[in-house]
């Protein structure tokens, strides 16, 4: 099994081909992943995946905020809220967005800075287009909650993770955010003693998110069965990309590596290794990554971009004000 450390490295050259795909039960995928050379549209006005159906505020009423005191007020309505964040919003602490609420930037405007978004303990929630930087602690953190779509962020500096999903969350879709200046990045499941609420949870579709040089978790996943990691960027990635460990399971399909010297691989740190399948990935000096053992289907159709095109989609797509 795999074992790293959580250190930066220089990335050395080293040409592969992509692993085989294992899956249980069956030699298919369930809604198998149609691959197109077409470039998906930049944006959508949902999800796909297994966040599929989240809707946020929609119905509810709008509100503009321009502070901190305003954006905290707005965010913890208890009705439907959909709040457009124009200006630099600077918290000092985790804050608690409540369900049924969409938190968008206006533009390329909408800025969080000294901490972050917590989402504890709710339910359609949509964070979308905003520039995270420089919180105390995660940019966003989620537990205890489903239904959730986290699009076209810009993430960056944090002092622990850039998106921490844990303690039973479910049914949440990552997409088209760009990463960077960043070590701890995607965690998926914090604690390896914690199966008991998270197997069966923790079904989490990560598509055409940018890993611009930064170090490891991307994602680093636990007890989540299937993952879907689909048509990712990654650049010069300093430690290694997907890691599956404690009886996950990960499909890690059409995506681009460039400068990974590690792109996927079992096990993590003391972790015991989980599944990991992989299929249709295009390598740029980068090395061969490991699979084996058992990834549960993909309960949902989609459409692949090809991964020697996804480097163009992600970097034209990903971020803020792309939306």
């Amino acid at each position: 099994m795999r074992r790293t450390s959580a250190r930066f490295k220089l990335v050395s050259a080293a040409a592969v081909a992509a692993a085989a795909l294992t899956l249980t039960g069956a030699n298919t995928l369930t809604g198998v992943a149609a691959e197109t050379g077409t470039p998906a549209p930049l944006a959508a006005d949902q999800p796909m995946g297994f966040g599929a159906g989240t809707t946020g505020g929609a119905g509810g009423t709008t509100v503009t905020v321009t502070n901190a005191s305003q954006f905290v007020a707005a965010v913890q309505r208890s009705e439907p809220t959909v709040v457009r964040v124009n200006g630099t919003v600077n918290l000092s602490s985790m804050t608690k967005v409540a369900s049924n609420k969409t938190v968008i930037g206006v533009g390329t405007s909408g800025k969080i800075t000294g901490s972050g978004l917590n989402l504890d303990k709710v339910n359609n929630v949509i964070i979308r287009n905003l520039t995270f930087s420089g919180s105390n602690d995660d940019a966003i953190n989620v537990q205890y909650s489903t239904k959730v779509w986290i699009d076209h962020n810009d993430i960056s500096d944090a002092n622990d993770g850039a998106l921490d999903i844990k303690r039973a969350s479910d049914h949440i879709t990552v997409s088209w955010n760009r990463v960077h200046d960043h070590d701890k990045t995607f965690l998926l499941g914090h604690s390896d003693s914690n199966g008991g609420e998270d197997t069966g949870k923790l079904r989490v579709t990560y598509h055409h998110n940018w890993f611009d040089g930064t170090n490891q978790r991307h994602p680093r996943v636990r007890f989540g069965n299937p993952v879907h990691v689909l048509n990712n960027y990654y650049s010069n990635i300093g430690s290694y990309g997907v890691a599956s460990t404690e009886n996950a399971g990960v499909l890690v399909e059409g995506n681009y590596f460039e400068n990974v010297e590690d792109p996927f691989h079992r096990g993590e740190g003391s972790s015991d290794v989980g599944g990991l399948a992989a299929r249709n990935n295009h390598f740029v000096n980068s090395g061969q990554g490991e699979t084996g053992g058992s990834v549960a289907p993909i309960p949902y159709g989609y459409t692949a971009d090809s991964a020697s095109g996804v480097k163009s989609i992600v970097r034209a797509g990903a971020g803020v004000g792309k939306i």
